[in-house]
């Protein structure tokens, strides 16, 4: 991948994401409209030779400083405000999954179904095989069926966690003794992957996340087969 290609979002999978790319360049193109402003007002003031040694007050100048950024913040903060609750409401879901975080791998229970439940591990390097990602890929993806809600609840047996895929847009911690929510839509098949986003001990970067989508027919299909 170039360069540039490293400096953007990851494709979204989820409507989630798609919003979140949204939102992060509509803050970002005010923010570039605020330092275009600011830089063409400096290069004025350093190149131009009016004097005023009288001058003691611009209340003009302090009201409009004060009203601009407060207008600003509006239109950053209700897009943010609409993706928050987005982000936090939990759409009747069709799948539950229970993700465990351990030190230094993930436990799945697919609590809508019996005895399904396995351990995830990242693929030692000395295993891998050519079409694998290296610290990334894991023995056992936890499967889930794409243009289906899923809840997700998260909790971890020792440390704290934190479960995060960025092409679903999801991201919650890990914590022991609490149970987190979060739920989102796959709109497309495909791997994604995660990685735990907190320092949870010396094999912290060791401890990936694979999400497999599949249609719903193949997810029944697996589901039965590892249930049996």
């Amino acid at each position: 991948m170039t360069t540039w290609a490293n400096m953007n979002l990851q494709d979204s999978a989820s409507p989630i994401m798609e919003q979140l790319i949204y939102f992060h360049d509509h803050a970002l193109m005010i923010i570039l409209m605020i330092l275009a402003v600011v830089s063409y007002m400096m290069i004025l003031l350093f190149n131009n030779k009016f004097i005023n040694r009288l001058l003691l007050e611009g209340q003009m100048i302090e009201v409009a400083w004060t009203i601009a950024p407060a207008i600003i913040l509006i239109f950053i903060a209700l897009p943010s405000l609409r993706l928050l609750y987005l982000m936090d409401e939990i759409n009747n879901p069709s799948v539950t999954l229970k993700t465990i975080g351990h030190q230094w791998y993930w436990s799945y229970e697919y609590s809508d179904f019996l005895k399904v439940e396995f351990d995830s591990y990242m693929i030692p390097q000395n295993e891998m095989k050519s079409n694998d990602f290296r610290l990334l890929d894991v023995d056992n993806r936890a499967a889930l069926p794409m243009n289906t809600f899923i809840r997700i609840i998260i909790t971890a047996a020792d440390v704290l966690h934190s479960w995060t895929v960025p092409s679903l847009g999801v991201k919650a911690d890990a914590t022991p003794g609490r149970l987190n929510q979060t739920s989102f839509l796959i709109n497309r098949p495909g791997l994604f992957y995660g990685q735990c986003s907190e320092i949870c001990g010396a094999n912290h970067s060791f401890m990936p996340i694979v999400i497999e989508s599949i249609s719903i027919n193949k997810f029944i299909n697996w589901i039965s087969n590892i249930s049996e």
